[in-house]
């Protein structure tokens, strides 16, 4: 039985952890008793008791594994509940993920300081971090009561995620240096993945959400899908009126970011709770029902999770979400509220809604930030952004302060990216250059460029003649402070001779836009603030969705050459800089590294910023307990997964 080791080593991301991944993972804390008899003394939800006694349900010894996950919990909660939460429209999936989809085969601790186990009892690295065998947990079950082995994890990684009829690239974390790893069955328990080159990086990786691929495909259903297993799969696809068999897969088995990953009710998962009412179009509500062969207890034993069910409303705006939260229609909730305009509302109503405030801490660099699309499809436009003089001008013009003080409340600092000060690898030239407002210099670098010509409105024009004018995509609905920012960047830019439209969209069109290279430019919070080594989007086009100022760049670095366009020479050089940094376990070594790349990128000067990213907030109903006060806010530690939402529970 292995347990959750909080109180562990703890240490930041990037450090040099071969002592700990050896120690910590594999020194787990064992109970007084054998793991069977644990198994066999566990306990189990009033209802599934219920269940197993009619013999509609296996024992829970049977149902749990040997040695389930022992989740070290405040205080030893009770049975029972829904938990409502909101979700905006019908491409909101993430705030499922985020609340659910914690199940890869390690995880994050509380303090985003050490990794864990998790689905993988523990595990062992070999001297050059080239191989990394796991043990799983014997006796797992996948939610329908299938065993879950080590082919599971190779059927994911082998057979789904390098498949290029699926992918076509494997996916960024199981690669390094341009291959991707091998994941092989050492027996039913074990599983090794080995790298032809040292990924130093990898257990982080799987931490994250994008490393969830191991554990994602439940093999005894999903290959039923899969032409390798199923050689009457055509047949499936005709009927289900589909062009292709990974369509097909991706309806039935989802993906990690994609919104049928919650909308198949018969695909097994390991969570902690399992779709009954799925998150399909035209869907008002996703509830989930607590899974009866989830494999985590807590201290004295009780099978987790505690609470019944969970229920995500569907709500079109950021205002019902609001009402439904004064009013105490939802249990906890950060997700699309916690801009700071809402905060003096939600602290004057904690009374009659009968919840409390929590802290999200960022992880963030930036706010805003603008990504101008260097591989614009127009020949004039391309030209134009990629001209760093024309974005240093941009950046020039704009009055961050200003943003600053009646955006954000006078809670921030101009900053264009890189990690936040106080991180030892903060980089003040990144961060800190052309951050003054200074429309003079901005008009005469503009000029110098030769836009030197005006339209009746004080409109800049191109040597073509054409109006300097191009659209920002923003999602109102996620990011309404956004929106506000750029409200004020357009009234600034205008005053140097520059239009911008503020182009509110929904999220899936966004995406759509991005993915087809079709936008002008993007805005989006710039991660990498304390996980650079995690999310580095922002410092080399590394992300096919995140790198919005050049994804063809990014589609190249991932596929190793293969797709995108290839990117000039110092993009090459800050992604192999990168390449060798995640190969680096020393962290002088790695921070050097890590030092090149960040100097390449003040160089370029790709994305502009308006301001270093702020905490944010959410509610929590005072008899919801066990959630901490405070947590990171990131992508990569997907608040509030890592708190383990599964041991939440209601007091009353």
């Amino acid at each position: 039985m292995s347990r959750d080791t909080e109180h562990g080593p703890r240490l930041r991301p990037g450090l040099d952890r071969r002592d700990m991944l050896k120690g910590l993972a594999g020194a787990t804390a064992l109970s007084a008793l054998p793991d069977r008899a644990f198994a066999q003394a566990a306990k189990e939800a009033p209802a599934l008791a219920k269940l197993a006694a009619e013999g509609k349900l296996p024992p829970l010894a049977e149902r749990i594994s040997a040695n389930p996950l022992v989740i070290t919990v405040d205080k030893v909660g009770r049975y029972g509940g829904s938990l409502r939460r909101g979700l905006r429209g019908s491409s909101d999936h993430n705030g499922i993920l985020r609340m659910v989809g914690n199940q890869g085969l390690v995880r994050w601790n509380l303090a985003f300081t050490a990794v864990l186990p998790n689905v993988a009892d523990k595990w062992e690295v070999n001297a050059d971090s080239t191989e990394f065998t796991f043990h799983l947990r014997k006796g797992m079950k996948w939610s329908d009561g299938k065993p879950f082995t080590a082919d599971d994890v190779v059927f994911s990684i082998e057979d789904c995620a390098k498949n290029t009829e699926l992918y076509k690239s494997p996916p960024s974390p199981i690669v390094i240096d341009n291959k991707a790893g091998t994941a092989t069955r050492i027996d039913e328990t074990t599983v090794k993945f080995t790298f032809a080159s040292p990924y130093a990086l990898f257990l982080e990786m799987m931490a994250t959400p994008l490393g969830q691929h191991p554990t994602l495909f439940a093999k005894h259903y999903c290959s039923q899908f899969h032409p390798k297993y199923n050689p009457g799969v055509a047949e499936l696809v005709k009927a289900a009126n589909l062009s292709d068999w990974g369509t097909l897969f991706r309806n039935k088995c989802g993906d990690i970011e994609i919104p049928s990953r919650w909308g198949n009710a018969d695909k097994p998962t390991l969570d902690p709770w399992v779709i009954k009412e799925p998150y399909t179009g035209g869907a008002t509500r996703v509830v989930m029902e607590r899974n009866p062969y989830f494999w985590q207890v807590d201290t004295a034993g009780n099978q987790l999770p505690y609470i019944d069910r969970l229920t995500f409303s569907i709500s079109q705006d950021v205002e019902s979400l609001m009402l439904d939260a004064i009013s105490g229609r939802l249990d906890i909730q950060e997700r699309h509220l916690d801009t700071l305009q809402n905060k003096p509302t939600l602290s004057q109503n904690m009374q009659k809604g009968g919840y409390r405030l929590i802290e999200l801490v960022s992880s963030s660099s930036q706010q805003v930030q603008i990504y101008l699309n260097m591989t614009h499809k127009d020949a004039k436009m391309r030209e134009m952004f990629a001209n760093k003089e024309f974005r240093k001008a941009l950046s020039l013009g704009m009055d961050r302060k200003e943003i600053i003080d009646l955006v954000y409340l006078g809670q921030s600092q101009p900053h264009q990216t890189g990690p936040r000060p106080g991180h030892p690898w903060y980089h003040a030239g990144l961060s800190e250059q052309f951050t003054s407002h200074d429309p003079a210099q901005a008009n005469a670098i503009l000029d110098k460029l030769g836009y030197t010509k005006k339209d009746a409105n004080g409109i800049r024009l191109r040597p073509d003649g054409q109006r300097i004018f191009f659209a920002i995509d923003v999602i109102p609905t996620l990011y309404p402070d956004e929106v506000d920012a750029l409200e004020l960047v357009k009234r600034h830019w205008a005053e140097i001779g520059v239009d911008i439209k503020v182009n509110t969209i929904e999220r899936a069109l966004y995406y759509t836009r991005g993915d087809n290279n079709d936008h002008d430019a993007a805005v989006w919070p710039g991660p990498g603030g304390l996980d650079p080594m995690l999310d580095p989007r922002d410092y080399f086009a590394q992300h096919t969705q995140g790198s919005r100022y050049a994804i063809p760049w990014a589609q190249w670095y991932v596929s190793g050459g293969k797709d995108g366009q290839e990117p000039p020479e110092g993009q090459k050089q800050r992604m192999k800089l990168f390449d060798q940094a995640r190969a680096t376990a020393d962290l002088e070594k790695r921070a050097a590294l890590m030092k090149q790349v960040f100097d390449l990128t003040a160089e370029a000067f790709e994305t502009i910023g308006i301001c270093l990213a702020v905490n944010a907030f959410g509610i929590c109903k005072n008899n919801l307990q066990n959630v901490p006060q405070k947590y990171p806010n990131a992508w990569t530690w997907p608040n509030p997964g890592p708190a383990l939402p599964q041991q939440f529970f209601f007091a009353t």
